[in-house]
């Protein structure tokens, strides 16, 4: 579906911009602990922006599938509950925001098994 390579790129567009962001301004404002979280949640929406994309490009050469289709959705909302998650609780110091990062942890390592079932039963 083109829907996760647009997705997928918008939020590497954005990792992009999050990281110069993290870069140039932050790094003048946060200790250097909650600027290497903010670069955890960077790469992370980075890695997963891509996996997007490879999602995206599969599903072009199995249209339908759900497997592919439910790791698509599983990356965009690990990036949501992950990356998101660390952004805010390195501009807030809200440390309780750090209880819904693994949540985005396990949909980002589900979506990756839901490929790897894809590939041996389709590809």
């Amino acid at each position: 579906m083109k829907i996760f390579i647009v997705i997928g790129a918008t939020l590497a567009g954005l990792s992009v911009a999050f990281g110069a962001f993290g870069a140039h301004i932050l790094e003048r404002i946060l200790e250097p602990k909650y600027l290497d979280i903010w670069g955890k949640g960077v790469t992370y929406q980075m890695l997963h922006a891509v996996g997007m994309i490879l999602v995206g490009i599969l599903l072009g050469k199995t249209p339908g599938n759900s497997l592919l289709t439910w790791s698509g959705w599983l990356m965009f909302i690990g990036v949501l509950l992950f990356s998101g998650s660390l952004y805010v609780l390195s501009v807030t110091k809200i440390s309780m925001l750090g209880a819904i990062t693994p949540l985005g942890g396990v949909s980002f390592i589900i979506a990756w098994i839901l490929i790897i079932v894809a590939a041996v039963k389709f590809l």
